[in-house]
């Protein structure tokens, strides 16, 4: 998979897969980054692109030393499955 980009300009995690974008919006606070939004293009849907996508989200905002709340359903579901990551969400 392609290395997921912070496009701060769009507020947007993106990952370039294929000839498409897949990528999660979010905002900031003071301390923590909320993703609002995951989209996949439905041409790469059921591929795993989107868990990629938030993986790589997490370890940059990780570096950033921030926390990550999670304001989409897709983003809830997958730190409820990836315990690695709790400490980021505290």
């Amino acid at each position: 998979m392609a290395a997921v980009r912070d496009n701060k300009t769009l507020s947007r995690f993106e990952m370039d897969v294929e000839d498409a974008v897949a990528f999660a919006n979010y905002r900031l606070t003071p301390e923590a980054v909320i993703i609002t939004h995951t989209e996949t293009p439905r041409t790469l849907r059921g591929r795993g692109v989107a868990s990629e996508l938030i993986k790589g989200a997490l370890e940059l905002i990780r570096a950033d030393g921030r926390k990550v709340i999670a304001g989409c359903g897709f983003v809830v579901d997958y730190l409820y499955k990836h315990p690695e990551y709790a400490e980021m969400t505290g």
